[in-house]
């Protein structure tokens, strides 16, 4: 008789970490061979993939459709210009303590909006998004309406010359993905990931098996929240300067982040990095159009969902059977000699 044997990894997810360590590789020496545009547009795509992969964790994963996930980029993004500016911490330490500030803040928000359901939690976040905009934009500690900026005495703390800094942020925005990456990736391989595939599937089904749903879905939004802040300090520290409307923009932060992760495939982790692929092209590609680029943004998304309502790589999956990022087992079968 064939015997059989439980495996995670295919022939194609060894061939793809290969390639991602080689890829990888080659973006760590990007500053001594590429120029500095070049190096400022593979950070805004390290930190868009980062956004993309929290936030479907939190809605392809845990069911949680949130549209007010800019509370925590704005949140850490404020809580580096205020640590910084109010007692003198160095940039890299207060990006360090954003994630653990927001994840504080998720608590009690989560308390408040795991008592909605459906469209009602995603229309709470955002409600939420909202406050946290107009408060901010009242305390004159934050700067107001008008936010604040990093004093140059800051900005040289990083390094004394701009290329220097350049590249300070620019390794750093590559670690903080590779970093958000591998928790992700751990936390869907582990036993929490097995958990949150029953919720997504059914979570009556999967609370009456003994899974604790909100225990799980509250421990995945506090994650994503430390992960969204962390980046958000690092967004705005690129930026070197941070308004409410701009640290709190529906449209910057969770709009184009739920753009990608759609047409790329929910709930799969290939899916974030082909969206964010297809977004970052059509934006270079239509972005001198005007509000055209939002309509073919928007005309393409609705496409996509018709077509292929698992996103493109769900498509692929579909079609091909292929896994770069497994995190089920499979049963293989041996034949025998």
């Amino acid at each position: 008789m064939a015997g059989a044997r439980v495996e995670r990894g295919t022939r194609a997810s060894q061939l793809w970490a290969v390639g991602i360590t080689i890829g990888l590789a080659a973006l760590v020496a990007m500053p001594f061979w590429g120029d500095p545009g070049d190096m400022r547009l593979v950070a805004e795509m390290a930190y868009y993939l980062a956004l993309a992969q929290l936030w479907n964790l939190l809605a392809g994963y845990a069911g949680l459709v949130s549209v007010g996930q800019q509370i925590y980029v704005g949140l850490g993004g404020y809580t580096l210009f205020y640590l910084t500016d109010r007692f003198g911490i160095h940039p890299f330490l207060a990006i360090a303590l954003a994630g653990p500030v927001c994840a504080l803040f998720s608590i009690p928000v989560a308390l408040a909006v795991f008592r909605l359901r459906g469209a009602y939690f995603a229309i709470g976040t955002w409600v939420f998004a909202e406050i946290f905009l107009l408060v901010v934009s009242i305390i004159p500690a934050l700067g107001g309406g008008s936010g604040l900026s990093l004093t140059p005495s800051i900005v040289r703390s990083i390094s004394s010359n701009r290329a220097g800094r350049e590249m300070a942020i620019f390794w750093m925005t590559l670690a903080v993905l590779v970093v958000v990456f591998a928790l992700v990736y751990w936390l869907l391989r582990s036993r929490h990931g097995l958990a949150l595939t029953a919720i997504r599937d059914s979570e009556p089904a999967s609370a009456s098996l003994g899974v604790d749903t909100f225990r799980t879905k509250l421990l995945i939004y506090v994650v994503t929240a430390f992960g969204t802040g962390f980046v958000g300090a690092l967004i705005f520290l690129q930026k070197l300067r941070i308004s409410p409307e701009a640290g709190f923009s529906l449209n910057d932060w969770t709009v184009v982040v739920i753009f990608m992760v759609v047409i790329g495939g929910i709930g799969t982790l290939e899916g974030p990095i082909l969206g964010m692929l297809v977004y970052i092209a059509l934006r270079e590609l239509l972005a001198d159009f005007g509000t055209i680029y939002l309509i073919l943004l928007g005309a393409i998304a609705v496409a996509v969902m018709l077509k292929a309502p698992g996103g493109l790589w769900g498509w692929v999956v579909h079609r091909y059977d292929v896994h770069l990022f497994p995190v089920r087992r499979r049963l293989r079968f041996e034949k025998p000699d």
